[in-house]
């Protein structure tokens, strides 16, 4: 694309029809391109005084000395915490004071999430935000199927369109839950397609821990049994059964990770109303006891182990008792949470593409726009539904993953703050408009409007009239266009041969030493 031309807004006086056509063909031509995790030049949004953060860590002190949390049908951690120090009753374990907050100190402030390919390596925490996909849905939908189980197709296809949206940096883990394949083997399909469909960092699994141990061999495959350790290059998400209990599948997985030097998201899951309490003050106690309590556990596993202190919280909806999103309420609890986080020294994960609508409509832009611009001023470092999330997380959704992908886009502009260096000032245009004049010719708007506004890839920004012409579509048929386009689009990031051919025995070996297990 050349200069800005005054002329092109004018009918055509003899201009060559070759310019345009190039610059169309340009325009169309298939790009994957990609951007770099975030780096905030904005600050966060502190919500609490000192007196408000003392107040609640105080508290959660209280609640993890005297009421203490559950460790349950799991003796080696209890031993573990035994010999800490803890108060070990039955399967409750009572922390003394400072106990947890002294043995959080050894888990790093930030570390690097290495990627197939090294450009897209991704350093989580500092003033970084990295944007990660949906995880865990059932459900898909599009506009041409409709709700549906999802299946491993669907799976792929998301895997393929996170490779493809420039804005997204990690790949994530379970976009959906491919119903199609046997629970004790769908994992093993999934981690193959994050490891061949695309060159982004992924997750591994955490729904058994010889499931969480599959990830790592693979892992191993893929990058080298002696990288995997020194090296970080999974994450993966360990959820608090809230309120204060860590159960044995998810502490087993996370104890897999922790001993091979791999990053867990530790986070409590609550639903405010239901497993915390109704108030924010409350809730903020509650989730610093449970992340202090499941990062201090990860460093008795593994001193120096990375983690990331994790808070995914919705309220309730006292009428109906299903969860909101997009809430006052749930905003000043991330706020909090954040602030809480950075206290530690720790990484902050929270946020997404969060709703509870049905469809990608306009309740879905609300509470998910909410959420979004709470997640980007509260410092989130890590940020998970970041695209994709439906019905409470019961869909994936074809349509709403193109848009929010898309609109990650206005958060990397945002944090990037005012540009103040000479550029930013605009002097040069200003004296050279003087009082009367428009901007759209002079020098200072040729050189900088590439790049000067960000711009929606999927939104129709057209007259009304060339609108119509063209369909009318609404969001969501422009989304779908968009979706079927970048899939079209895809191609295959580059995978050595022999590293492909391991990873697809290791898999077929791992699932014939099993039958199917579909419950």
């Amino acid at each position: 694309m050349g200069e800005l031309d005054l002329e092109k807004a004018r009918p055509a006086r003899g201009r060559r029809a070759g310019g345009g056509a190039a610059r169309r063909a340009e325009r169309t031509a298939p790009k994957i391109e990609f951007a770099r995790y975030i780096e905030r030049r904005i600050p966060n949004f502190e919500i609490l005084d000192e007196e408000g953060l003392a107040i609640i860590e105080a508290n959660a002190e209280t609640v993890l000395e005297e009421i203490g949390v559950s460790f349950v049908d799991n003796p080696g951690a209890l031993e573990r915490w035994r010999e800490a120090g803890a108060d070990v009753r039955g399967e409750r374990v009572h922390l003394p004071k400072g106990l947890a907050r002294k043995l959080c100190a050894t888990a790093p402030s930030s570390f690097t999430q290495m990627a197939r390919n090294p450009d897209k390596n991704v350093v989580i925490g500092g003033k970084n935000l990295v944007l990660a996909p949906v995880y865990g849905p059932p459900f898909v939908h599009d506009m041409e199927g409709g709700r549906r189980y999802a299946t491993m197709e669907d799976f792929r296809n998301f895997v393929k369109l996170g490779y493809m949206s420039k804005w997204v940096h990690h790949s994530g883990g379970t976009l959906c839950e491919p119903t199609d394949v046997a629970v004790n083997k769908r994992h093993l399909d999934m981690l193959q397609a994050h490891m061949t469909l695309t060159d982004k960092p992924f997750m591994g699994s955490v729904t058994e821990p010889s499931r969480a141990a599959d990830s790592v061999e693979m892992c191993k495959i893929l990058f080298g049994a002696e990288n995997v350790g020194p090296n970080c290059y999974m994450t993966s998400l360990i959820n608090i059964n809230s309120p204060l209990t860590f159960d044995s599948v998810m502490m087993g997985a996370l104890e897999v990770y922790a001993k091979a030097g791999q990053a867990c998201i530790i986070s409590p899951f609550i639903v405010g109303g239901a497993m915390a309490p109704v108030t924010v003050a409350g809730t903020l106690t509650q989730v610093l006891a449970e992340a202090m309590a499941g990062i201090a556990y990860s460093q008795l596993v593994n001193p120096g182990a990375p983690v990331v202190f994790g808070a995914f919280v919705t309220s309730i909806d006292m009428n109906s008792g299903a969860p909101t999103f997009g809430t006052p309420e749930a905003s000043k609890i991330l706020y909090g949470a954040g602030q809480l986080a950075r206290r530690l020294g720790l990484p902050f994960r929270s946020g997404g593409a969060l709703c509870g609508s049905k469809l990608p409509d306009a309740q879905a832009a609300y509470e998910t726009t909410n959420t979004l611009q709470t997640a980007l001023m509260g410092g989130v470092n890590f940020m998970l539904h970041a695209c994709g999330w439906l019905e409470g997380g019961l869909v994936s959704s074809f349509e709403k993953f193109v848009l929010d992908a898309d609109q990650l886009g206005a958060l990397h502009s945002l944090a990037q703050g005012i540009d103040l260096t000479e550029n930013g000032q605009a002097m040069d245009a200003i004296r050279e408009v003087g009082p009367g004049g428009h901007y759209l010719g002079c020098a200072h708007t040729q050189g900088n409007f590439k790049t000067a506004f960000w711009r929606s890839a999927v939104f129709d920004y057209r007259p009304y009239e060339t609108w119509i012409e063209d369909g009318g579509r609404d969001s969501m048929q422009l989304a779908n266009t968009q979706m079927r386009k970048l899939l079209a689009n895809y191609v295959q990031p580059e995978i050595d041969p022999g590293i492909s051919e391991a990873l697809s025995e290791f898999v077929a070996k791992r699932k014939a030493a099993e039958p199917d297990a579909f419950g």
